[in-house]
């Protein structure tokens, strides 16, 4: 960005000043939009592996259920008929996924979507000095 202090600048016509400034704004808002879709892209990244990571203990967690339900099954199976102890087991089961998808609801309304910080505080900052540039060239 080209700095207004010098005497050149200063002698040039005010309309010329302003187009420089224009100029110069859509450039760095171009800037600030591609700054902003490079960070919104490492996080997209981040955020998918670890979906990934989430999906494999996903399954791993289901192989697990499967035999600790059989575990519980076999183990209510000397006490009531083996069917029995398959739907204590399953409805067990059901009550514990309905609270948490209950609770997962909640967080999931509270959720925002990602903000790139450090994009709106390079926006911020442009704007201070895009300011300050238009107070100059008043001068």
């Amino acid at each position: 960005m080209t700095e207004l202090n010098d005497n050149s600048q200063r002698d040039r016509p005010v309309g010329e000043l302003f187009k420089q400034l224009s100029d110069e704004v859509t450039t760095l808002v171009h800037k600030e939009i591609e700054l902003a879709k490079t960070e919104m892209l490492e996080k997209g990244k981040t955020a998918g592996l670890g979906a990934g990571m989430f999906g494999g203990a996903a399954v791993v967690g289901l192989l697990a259920l499967g035999a600790l339900t059989t575990c519980f099954i076999l183990a209510l199976d000397p006490a009531v008929a083996g069917w029995l102890a398959a739907l204590i087991v399953a409805l067990v089961y059901a009550a514990v996924a309905t609270m948490l998808a209950v609770l997962a609801k909640n967080k999931t309304q509270e959720a925002t979507p990602p903000v790139p910080e450090q994009t709106v505080e390079s926006v911020k900052e442009d704007v201070q000095w895009a300011k300050t540039q238009a107070k100059s060239v008043r001068k």
